[in-house]
């Protein structure tokens, strides 16, 4: 996500820098991701390899390929639907049977990638979401996603005087925040329970998945005569990095302001 979205190096709006990224407005990067990655539709293994790459390509998240033969092609069936793309070629797709069960263009490759882009032949890309399951080595991932190792998520415990309000009714108030920067993203402050007017918040059935930080559950806020849903969160089981945060509180909606040392927060 650094490297292709927001201000990254392969992002269509770069920083300033002191150098410059010779090549197309549109750019591919090719890496090398050596974990053993598994993919399965119901209990059948789709893919297992350790010879997995990772495309980075300008404005879009990083894409996981595998080596065909790293696939277990007596689960797959030829597709009549293609795709083109200019940067890469046109793409043949697979879908995937397993049972009675049939899950439609699953898995594409390029037979014949353009000459820019030769490396991709050999290899296949995945919909994440149409496989059931996907396991980094023996960890199932979270949302089904594998991490792009440029993006990073740190917490840091802060001082900052952070005020929540919305149409001008306080909702919290905090001088001992937790502070976390994710890639892409920014700061967003997360606030002690304690530090929050939990009579304002309603729970939500909201559920929100996130491979960086884990499962996150959400209230409404009412404020000011006003009901804004979905406009607080808080990680109750957070992912490794983001132990900190755990049962931490953070804001964030349309009208409602946060405040850190008397500076509203973009």
């Amino acid at each position: 996500m650094t490297l292709t979205l927001g201000d990254g190096p392969l992002s269509g709006t770069p920083p300033h820098s002191n150098f410059s990224i010779e090549g197309p407005a549109h750019k591919l990067l090719w890496s090398e991701f050596p974990r053993r990655v598994r993919g399965r539709v119901g209990g059948a293994t789709v893919v297992d390899t350790t010879r997995g790459r990772l495309i980075h390509e300008t404005g879009i998240l990083p894409v996981f390929y595998a080596p065909v033969e790293d696939l277990d092609h007596a689960l797959l069936a030829d597709s009549d639907h293609s795709t083109h793309c200019p940067f890469k070629g046109d793409a043949s797709y697979w879908s995937v049977r397993v049972g009675e069960r049939e899950v439609d263009d699953a898995i594409w490759h390029y037979p014949e990638p353009i000459e820019s882009a030769g490396w991709l032949r050999g290899y296949a890309g995945f919909y994440w979401d149409k496989l059931d399951t996907w396991i980094d080595e023996e960890q199932e991932l979270l949302g089904g996603r594998l991490r792009d190792p440029y993006h990073r998520v740190d917490v840091r415990p802060s001082s900052r005087h952070v005020r929540v309000s919305a149409n001008g009714e306080t909702v919290a108030e905090s001088d001992n925040p937790m502070v976390l920067f994710e890639t892409g993203v920014g700061l967003r402050f997360y606030l002690p329970p304690r530090d929050v007017r939990r009579d304002l918040l309603r729970p939500t059935s909201t559920r929100t998945l996130c491979p960086y930080k884990g499962l996150a559950h959400w209230w409404s806020l009412e404020a000011g005569g006003e009901s804004f849903e979905d406009a607080a969160w808080a990680y109750s089981e957070p992912l490794d990095e983001c132990l900190r945060v755990r049962d931490h509180i953070g804001f964030y909606a349309e009208g409602i302001a946060v405040e850190v040392d008397g500076e509203q927060l973009e």
